[in-house]
């Protein structure tokens, strides 16, 4: 089951919640990305609309992995064999534990914007959200909304997995879920739009529920795209996986290098190539390593095996239709970043622009030095470590390189406006960049 974007998974899921209408229901959306398919189970339902706030426990090295969550009351849920996997000491989850709660805090008061809390004693608390992966976050959900009297809780989600969904049945009064499929890698891959839900979408849709607006006019793209595929792709003796999209009029085309415990479903990543295909940029997010390999942790840091499938997967873009003759630009993060650089050192490509957004240049080596593409390194203010390694990387490179910090970001970019200002940072260096790479070779050859 596939849905167009969260409006549509919302509102399908309130055809089946639909024998709710009589209860005394209280919907509540898991943000962000949960809050736009709560909302129309609200509006479905003709029942309130606020938020449940909880926030995943990520591992210090790869933040993208749960160990845990925690919710408003002091909830609590921790995955054991996760925190025994990752080597986590007590103050190693301690340290995420203050920090996740303390941003909870602040999510929860920029959503609500002074309004109370939607009480749920003695009533059936709904919580939405656009899918699971582990079910950390829907457990503490659930945990939260008995917490604060609720008599009944039913747990609602488009898409999830099985594993998840036997945990979060011991959890739930009742579990809804319109898709359940047996190959689960990620929320995203069940969505053809799946762009990162800010905080001002949050807000303006809880505002609306509050005062009884309806929902906010969807904006219709004049052009469709050329392209808009799954793509699988051929490198070495494996098939990675793809999506291809490349909008009218074209004037460029951006490969994405994604990190690690990340995915070409990664929220993250496509924002971004929304924002990049909404400025005339074709983009290709791909998987470098496939299921099986991503297992040995080992191979997200293999830079040498990372770069030379970006290298085979370029030469391969290059060939499609609509795409050849197109300038190539690279958008790395994390260690795809280490990996994009090393692929735009390599003669056997010609890159025209390259991006990093909290990479790693560092991993790079020496292939820092032979990068001759522009390059920008975005990087949170706050990502300190990081930041430090950016500057020294930036010191040994020699082609046109910039530093851009983003103020308030940490290492994922989730506080709010940072990664929608990483992203306009990137759409600017891409589309000044690459028209003039189609112009410089336009006027070598004449």
């Amino acid at each position: 089951m596939f849905f167009e974007d969260r409006v549509d998974a919302g509102r399908r899921l309130a055809e089946d919640l639909a024998v709710l209408r009589d209860e005394n229901v209280v919907v509540l959306g898991l943000p962000r990305g949960g809050v736009p398919v709560a909302f129309e189970v609200a509006l479905s339902l003709d029942a309130p609309l606020d938020v449940i706030v909880v926030r995943k426990l990520g591992v210090p090295y790869q933040p993208e992995l749960a160990f845990g969550a925690v919710g408003e009351d002091g909830a609590r849920v921790i995955n054991p064999a996760v925190v025994a996997v990752a080597g986590l000491s007590g103050e190693d989850m301690a340290q995420v534990e203050r920090r996740e709660r303390a941003e909870l805090e602040r999510r929860a008061v920029r959503f609500r914007m002074g309004r109370s809390r939607v009480p749920l004693a003695g009533r059936t608390a709904v919580i939405v959200d656009d899918g699971v992966a582990t079910g950390a976050t829907a457990r503490a959900a659930c945990q939260v909304a008995r917490a604060q009297g609720a008599a009944r809780v039913v747990l609602a989600v488009p898409v999830a997995s099985r594993e998840a969904l036997h945990l979060l049945r011991r959890e739930a009064d009742e579990v809804i879920c319109l898709g359940q499929p047996k190959f689960f890698f990620a929320v995203g891959q069940w969505y053809r739009h799946f762009e990162q839900t800010t905080d001002d979408e949050v807000v303006d849709l809880l505002a609306r529920a509050a005062d009884g607006a309806g929902a906010p006019q969807p904006v219709v793209d004049a052009d469709p795209p050329l392209r808009d595929d799954e793509v699988r792709v051929q490198a070495g003796k494996v098939e990675l996986a793809g999506h291809l999209t490349v909008p009218e009029h074209p004037i460029g085309v951006v490969v994405f290098a994604h990190g690690s415990g990340s995915s070409r479903h990664s929220p993250r990543n496509r924002y971004v190539a929304e924002v990049l295909q909404r400025a005339g940029l074709g983009t290709l997010l791909f998987d470098l390593l496939t299921t099986a390999e991503e297992i040995n942790r080992a191979n997200v840091f293999d830079i040498d095996l990372l770069a030379g499938r970006l290298v085979e997967v370029t030469a391969w873009l290059t060939r499609q239709e609509h795409v050849e003759g197109l300038p190539i630009g690279y958008f790395g993060a994390s260690t795809g970043a280490a990996a994009a650089l090393c692929a735009a050192a390599d003669p056997r490509v010609q890159v025209a622009a390259v991006v990093s957004r909290g990479g790693r240049p560092d991993l790079a080596g020496r292939a820092l030095a032979a990068v001759r593409a522009p390059t920008l390194l975005i990087v949170g203010d706050h990502d300190y470590l990081v930041l430090e390694l950016n500057h020294q990387a930036a010191k040994a490179m020699s082609c046109e390189t910039a530093l851009a910090e983003v103020p308030g970001a940490t290492h994922l970019f989730e506080e709010p406006g940072t990664l929608r200002e990483a992203a306009e940072l990137a759409r600017d260096w891409f589309t000044t960049r690459l028209p003039s790479a189609t112009a410089t070779e336009s006027a070598g050859s004449a």
